[in-house]
């Protein structure tokens, strides 16, 4: 029923009794304990700006369009110590100007447009001059608040990161559009990171666009022309795709959208997709001339030519769509042939394309932040010298990234999935007995019985003894992570119990809607914004299953996915209300308030053991709940292995260090279900070359669908494929000292593993695009190699560093582009001239040798150091200051390495260690050894030691 328009006005009223009351000053000005507030003049669309200062850093800016603001607390930001932050306001003519020691404000007191500048007072980041904000009035379930917008200038040699994980290959964001939308594939964080040194945090929760903030138009915006050159359609035919000559019907199409379950019936009455071969063909033209981006959202098999070019060549399977972008330059009033190969691949598929036209000149140095949903406009600016203290204040803002287990560091084996007891314990022995290291095995979902979804517990059938299967896991030092979504089927047990207590979304149980499993169950996702309901859904997974000695969790579809493939405003009224207010204001925010009463009730339960979550989305802030995220149901092509390079690292620039993928990809075209040897030699170089890949990411973790992902059953003993994954197994656990230390530095300075270029070289200019390579650490450059047959591949060496080949050692200059050698069994790595990297024994799991010697291969040519951490790995212990460090420097000058005092101890402290040195030169290359003899040996007591190097 419709709300009479007055109802409305009175909503908007009484929500802001709820709001903070700040009068207008007649002065403009109030200065509170952390900022100020200024009263605008009644002819803007801005009454309220504040500007509160949380660092010398990082200021909150707040806008209302009314005299209240909101008092609704941040999910996103933690509550802040009041830090002693020296600063002051003054006021000249029009405008104020707060200085704090690094950053200084101006704001006009007629019109709130806010700058922001460096302490000399160096312009930084300029909110748009004119039309900067908008607040237009919206009522979701009855809830008021405001459609949001906010534009700032930005210059033309800028390029922006970060803003979550994203699929279309884009590493540079500038001149896009990134929709914040958690989606299967896609995750949402509100996070962006400039090239110029500055990050922006939108505190936000709803559906947000980012940069190019327009609406992507329907095909029927452009002129289109048919087949045989009418106008006003394309030509769309529907065949046979066993015998493209039988047509079933061919029929004019103005719009190409098949996006949702809801379209489906828009296809032909009786045509049957999972044998389809549908085209669409005839000529477009465009009222403008420059830059078009065309997204194409697609599953099945889809071709895509623009005059006469091949421009896109893709599969995803078809229940899990993907998208693809294409930039492409058009003419204006020039026809252009195009041309669509669909094959569907299946009964459910989807197929939509829609286009943009060129950023328009007014609009070509600005980007945008666009909400649907909320009070205020809220926004952090955190200023740094470079990405890391950007990162660092995001952090500040939204809580440090827990400390992983140091087991999470090692390899995961998944499949999906091991369907009994037994497949996982001979999983687990067969890697055993073959001496391939492991410290995780995990077990996917449906290990429950069919019609017990949600009820947490083993299918005795299947899994007799679930606590008996883990102790034995654990005898063997294996750790298991565990499937747990937020999904119950309607008349189990816990489904009645959170039922009883309204913490369950009903709207899909009123529908009568069934999913895919069998005959099809009526299912439902619990509230996770309601903290009752997370306290109830962890004691829940306490009593069934984590005592029983779970090691970790796998929150699947924490979108949440209530039902896949659902369009929008079905998604949001299958989970509104939440506890907090509407769907529409709360959209993204699920997979943070999941892992809250996950990581909080574990932590209840029992203080002494580090939690670790996986989830399939994420929400700024999620890096203190010690979650980990993948990027979810990727097809295994190489085009998505490619994307998974720039994902993983604009994902770790927006400030949560913790990614992961499918190693392999998740699902898989059906040539390679029953592969000829064609098929299977390119099943086994694309397995080989993404686990090359995996292994230099923050988690090492092999998961998909049949065929089967284990080393061994990817090719045998004597195959490269089998040679080149075990080769990289050991090699990550070799580099355990430096990668463990790489997570105690992310603790304890807020650093990021997995590094855009941009990050560590911003000062050279041609890294700002670069989507195919990145730093692991300070000192390794990784290269992928992403396509097939490939035995070479083009690197570029950033430009102030010297670079060594890893596995032999050879010297390159940096500013240059090379053709690197990559052989079946390796992909190009290099080493950063100046490094350290502490180097461990050969383990079979990460605990396995602590008092093991390690090996500093020291990269020389430039003046090093690093930072060996180490704590007792699986507890909170770390937090109270129970951790060591040891600083290791060497000085080109005086080729003199120091090991320092070690700082700091902890409970089974290794306190006597062996060190061994190799010196790898410009003059004295050394290739890649573990066996060979050091050049020298060090016996530390923790003590300060220095020696000069050979």
């Amino acid at each position: 029923m419709k709300k009479p328009i007055h109802r409305i006005a009175c909503l908007f009223t009484a929500f802001y009794l709820f709001a903070a009351d700040v009068n207008a000053q007649t002065g403009n000005l109030k200065k509170l304990s952390d900022g100020v507030l200024i009263s605008l003049p009644e002819n803007q669309h801005t009454r309220l700006l504040q500007l509160q200062v949380v660092s010398d850093k990082i200021i909150h800016v707040t806008a209302s369009p009314v005299n209240q603001i909101s008092a609704d607390k941040s999910l996103m930001a933690i509550q802040q110590k009041k830090a002693k932050v020296k600063w002051t306001v003054s006021e000249a003519g029009d405008f104020i100007l707060l200085k704090t020691a690094s950053v200084q404000v101006k704001a006009s007191l007629k019109t709130g447009v806010v700058s922001f500048m460096d302490a000399a007072g160096k312009p930084v980041l300029q909110e748009a001059l004119t039309d900067s904000k908008s607040f237009v009035p919206v009522a979701n379930d009855g809830e008021a608040s405001y459609q949001l917008k906010q534009v700032f200038q930005s210059p033309a040699d800028e390029g922006f990161y970060g803003l979550g994980q994203h699929q279309n290959d884009v590493m540079n964001y500038k001149g896009q559009q990134v929709e914040l939308l958690q989606a299967n594939t896609e995750v949402a964080v509100p996070f962006l990171v400039s090239s110029k040194n500055y990050g922006i945090l939108w505190d936000n929760y709803s559906i947000t666009k980012v940069g190019d903030i327009r609406n992507y138009q329907p095909l029927s915006g452009l002129k289109l022309f048919s087949k045989e050159g009418d106008q006003g359609w394309l030509t769309a035919t529907y065949a046979d795709k066993n015998n493209p000559k039988n047509v079933f019907i061919s029929r004019p199409e103005s719009d190409l959208d098949y996006s949702f379950l809801k379209d489906m019936k828009n296809f032909p009455a009786g045509y049957k997709l999972e044998n389809g071969l549908v085209t669409y063909e005839g000529s477009i033209e465009s009222s403008y001339s420059g830059l078009h981006h065309f997204l194409t959202k697609y599953s099945g098999y889809t071709k895509i030519w623009i005059d006469g070019k091949l421009i896109a060549d893709k599969w995803r399977q078809p229940w899990n769509p993907g998208t693809e972008l294409t930039a492409i330059n058009l003419e204006k009033g020039k026809k252009y042939a195009v041309k669509i190969e669909w094959i569907p691949d299946g009964g459910e598929s989807y197929l939509a394309m829609h286009w943009l036209s060129p950023i328009p000149e007014k609009d070509k140095n600005t980007f945008a932040f666009a909400s649907e949903a909320g009070d205020n406009i809220n926004y952090y600016f955190v200023y740094g010298k470079n990405s890391d203290e950007v990162i660092s204040g995001y952090r500040t803002i939204t809580g440090k990234a827990t400390m992983m287990p140091k087991w999470a560091m090692g390899f995961w084996q998944s499949r999906e999935r091991y369907k009994t007891q037994e497949e996982i314990l001979s999983t687990a022995k067969e890697f055993r007995d073959r001496k391939i290291p492991i410290d995780n095995i995990v077990e996917d979902w449906s290990y429950w019985k069919q019609d017990q979804w949600g009820s947490q517990e083993f299918d005795e059938t299947r899994f007799p003894d679930p606590k008996g299967m883990i102790k034995q896991l654990h005898d063997e030092h294996m750790h298991i992570m565990l499937s747990v979504w937020a999904k119950f089927y309607e008349g189990i047990k816990n489904y009645d119990y959170l039922n009883k207590n309204g913490w369950l979304y009903k709207r899909n149980i009123a529908n009568r809607q069934r999913d895919w499993i069998g005959k099809g169950y009526v299912s439902t996702f619990y509230d996770a914004f309601n903290p009752k309901a997370r306290q109830a859904f962890w004691d829940l997974m306490n009593k069934n299953l984590y005592s029983k000695g779970i090691d970790a969790w796998w929150m699947d579809a924490s979108e949440p996915d209530i039902l896949s493939n659902s369009d929008i405003t079905s998604r949001k009224e299958q989970s509104t209300p939440t506890f907090l207010g509407s769907s529409t204001k709360y959209f993204n925010a699920f997979p943070l308030e999941n892992a809250q009463g996950i990581y909080e009730g574990q932590r209840g339960t029992n203080p002494n053991d580090r939690v670790f979550l996986l989830t399939r989305s994420a929400y700024a802030g999620l890096q203190r709940y010690a979650t980990a995220t993948w990027s979810g149901d990727i097809a295994a092509r190489w085009e998505d292995f490619k994307a998974q390079i720039p994902a993983g690292i604009n994902f770790s620039m927006s400030g949560i260090p913790y990614w992961t993928m499918d190693v392999g990809g998740f699902a898989v075209e059906r040539r390679y279900e029953k592969p000829n040897e064609k098929d299977l030699a390119e099943w086994r170089e694309q397995m080989t070359r993404w686990y090359q890949f995996g292994s230099f990411v923050p988690l090492f973790r092999v998961h998909g669908q049949f065929p089967y992902r284990e080393i061994y059953n990817v090719a045998p003993e004597n195959h490269p494929a089998y040679q080149s994954m075990l080769y990289y197994d050991k090699l990550r656990y070799r580099l355990m000292p430096y990668i463990y230390s790489l997570v105690g530095k992310t603790y304890q300075k807020d650093y990021t593993l997995m590094r855009g270029l941009v990050m560590d070289f911003g000062a050279d200019p041609k890294v700002m695009n670069i989507n195919d390579q990145y730093m692991f650490g300070p000192s390794l450059l990784i290269n992928p190699v992403y396509q097939y047959q490939a035995k070479s591949r083009k690197v570029y060496l950033p430009s102030g560093n010297g670079w060594y080949d890893l596995y032999s050692g050879k010297y390159q200059n940096g500013g240059q582009e090379i053709t690197a050698d990559a052989p079946y069994e390796r992909i190009p790595v290099f080493v950063k001239e100046g490094s350290i990297i502490p180097v461990g024994p050969e383990i079979q799991y990460t605990s396995e040798k602590p008092d093991a010697p390690i090996t500093l291969h020291v990269y020389a040519g430039k003046d090093a150091s690093f930072d060996l951490y180490e704590d007792e790995g699986t507890n909170y212990n770390y937090e109270k200051g129970a951790f060591s460090t040891i600083s290791i420097n060497y000085s080109e000058g005086s080729k003199t390495l120091t090991i320092g005092d070690r700082k700091g101890t902890f409970s089974g402290m290794v306190t006597n260690r062996t060190f061994n040195v190799v010196v790898i030169s410009k003059n004295q290359p050394k290739a890649l050894n573990f066996e060979a003899t050091a050049n020298q040996t060090i016996k530390y007591t923790g003590k300060n030691v220095s020696l000069k190097v050979q």
